[in-house]
């Protein structure tokens, strides 16, 4: 990632910060209607994920300055999804919900190269989250041939 594009994000981003609980539930609805079946794992209240979703992708946003410090953290909730039920193939869809909430939220502030910024973003952070979780989950194949 670029300096121009961490910039872009986090602009963009202070912009729909505001608006945060109607991000989540635009973000949730886009996802649910790309792909039903990811329903069945959220089991809680919606308006709180819709923070902790919100709340994480605040500090996500911050640490792009310092993405070295970041990583750990997106491992751990990587590794953290594999006990929620997310699959690989789930983050594309997650990304495509994502990318057409703030394209909605951002109307004519979401041109081409914030979108292009944002897709770098999320495949960094994505591509960390799955690596991560693919490692959790040969750590739990492995833990259940052993056993």
């Amino acid at each position: 990632m670029t300096p121009q594009e961490i910039e872009l994000v986090q602009k963009s981003f202070a912009k729909v910060a505001p608006v945060a609980e109607q991000a989540a539930e635009m973000f949730y609805a886009r996802l649910f209607e790309l792909d039903p079946s990811v329903k069945q794992l959220f089991t809680g209240d919606m308006k709180e994920q819709g923070k902790r979703l919100m709340a994480m992708i605040s500090v996500a946003v911050k640490g792009l300055d310092h993405i070295e410090d970041l990583v750990p953290a997106v491992q751990e909730l990587g590794r953290r999804h594999v006990d929620y039920g997310v699959h690989q193939d789930h983050y594309a869809t997650v990304g495509v919900a994502l990318l057409g909430t703030l394209e909605k939220m951002l109307g004519e502030d979401f041109p081409s190269e914030v979108k292009e910024a944002w897709s770098s973003v999320y495949k960094l952070l994505a591509t960390t989250m799955m690596n991560a979780a693919a490692s959790a989950q040969e750590e739990i194949g492995s833990k259940q041939v052993t056993a």
